[in-house]
């Protein structure tokens, strides 16, 4: 074992950082030039954020406010009014993008489905208004980012539960195995 005085009078720690740096200072680099070589990204990446849409181009949210009680980060606002039919009426979904953590609880929470994280992930500004999403834009980025099949690939391959997956096992006690007469109470 070298004694400290050792290491400080001939700089051992200095010379194997030296030694290092040296031997691989000719190889090629290992890091990628960012804006001319973009990462490959995953499939099911937790990026920008979109309120989906169903076949007929409606809003799918409810505006039951699942997503913002899950919300560890509370970044998720749905301010919502009693239509004619008294339904709800979603007047504003926002969300501060700055604040959110990209947890994903916000999708896994939605039994409907009307809220996704994109893959995109390259988004920066100067001012924080830009990173404040409304209804509107969160509207937008659906139609940019899940167009087309895109949006149906994403909910059926990365999100669950899905209603194909409630089904029972073996042995199990199901009420669908209950005859229609015990059901009803004796009455049909």
């Amino acid at each position: 074992m070298k004694s400290p005085l050792i290491k400080t009078v001939f700089f051992t720690e200095i010379l194997k950082g030296l030694s290092l740096t040296f031997r691989t200072l000719f190889r090629p680099a290992v890091t990628r030039r960012y804006p001319k070589v973009k990462p490959v990204v995953a499939a099911g990446f937790r990026g920008l954020h979109a309120l989906s849409k169903d076949d007929e181009g409606k809003l799918k949210c409810v505006g039951c406010g699942l997503c913002g009680a899950y919300c560890p980060s509370q970044c998720i606002h749905i301010y919502t009014n009693e239509g004619d039919d008294n339904k709800k009426i979603v007047e504003r979904y926002e969300i501060d993008i700055l604040r959110c953590i990209f947890c994903g609880f916000c999708v896994e929470a939605c039994p409907f489905g009307a809220i996704s994280l994109s893959e995109h992930y390259e988004y920066s500004n100067y001012s924080r208004a830009e990173f404040y999403m409304t209804k509107e834009k969160l509207l937008e980025n659906w139609d940019r980012y899940f167009a087309g099949e895109k949006g149906k690939r994403y909910y059926r391959e990365f999100w669950r539960p899905l209603s194909a997956d409630m089904h029972g096992h073996e042995g199990q006690a199901m009420f669908s195995k209950i005859p229609d007469a015990i059901r009803s109470g004796g009455k049909k």
